[in-house]
């Protein structure tokens, strides 16, 4: 983790700075252009409805890109087998390869909302549900990326989880709606989606509202989480695309 948190201060340019300015580009065209022309949701504008669901996916990229690229370039260089060797437990590699992407995911996610201000004024309804929820999605998505780094057999496996799945269920997520607006059909369909219900915890602990129950969001985070663990755990202990 230590290492990480070098690494990630020392290429700041490529590790922070990225998310920062698509966010800001993402206030400054769907917040202050197309936002402006849009009624209040919930009785919100719409640049601090999107708020919370754009830190949230610069948390989710962020975390997910993290452990999968350290991971995995751990592996090309052949370097994982020093730790592998070593009498280290594999709950601890794991946790530090999380850790690592969870402390990159927050750090994005601070200084996206930091940027945020300067766009609208946020009050925290609820931070302990805002911290519970930041920190799952970031330990889910460090696992999610972390097993897509077990898996990668080249450069280009560990971006086409990120292209083809991750940015799609994320922009459909919830970020910049509310799934009530849609046909029944439809908001039955987006309930399949997993980033909806963090999307919509996280923007009850900003603003108090959500589309969807809290015990619920919760309940597929807490679930989502507890089983990645499993399967990271499963596939160190057996060697899958770490041992050979």
């Amino acid at each position: 983790m230590r290492k990480e948190f070098v690494r990630i201060m020392r290429i700041w340019s490529q590790t922070l700075l990225p998310p920062v300015i698509t966010s800001s580009l993402y206030f400054i065209v769907f917040g202050g252009f197309i936002g402006s022309q849009l009624a209040p949701i919930d009785g919100y504008s719409y640049m601090q409805f999107i708020v919370p669901g754009l830190i949230m996916m610069s948390v989710i990229t962020s975390a997910y890109t993290n452990t999968v690229s350290t991971f995995y370039f751990a592996k090309f260089v052949r370097n994982i087998e020093e730790i592998l060797v070593s009498p280290t437990p594999d709950w601890v590699v794991v946790a530090g390869f999380v850790s690592g992407g969870v402390m990159r995911g927050l750090m994005v996610g601070a200084l996206v909302l930091v940027v945020s201000l300067f766009f609208t004024h946020l009050a925290i309804f609820n931070i302990a549900v805002l911290l519970a929820v930041i920190l799952l999605t970031a330990i889910l998505f460090s696992l999610a990326g972390l097993i897509n780094g077990v898996f990668a057999k080249g450069f280009d496996g560990i971006s086409i989880v990120p292209t083809f799945v991750l940015t799609p269920l994320t922009y459909l997520g919830g970020i910049f709606y509310s799934i009530e607006q849609f046909p029944q059909f439809w908001q039955n369909v987006s309930l399949a989606n997993p980033i909806l219900y963090m999307v919509n915890a996280f923007r009850y602990g900003f603003l108090g509202i959500t589309d969807i129950s809290l015990w619920i969001c919760f309940a597929v985070l807490l679930g989502m989480s507890l089983f990645f663990i499993l399967v990271v755990l499963y596939l160190f202990r057996e060697g899958i695309g770490v041992k050979h």
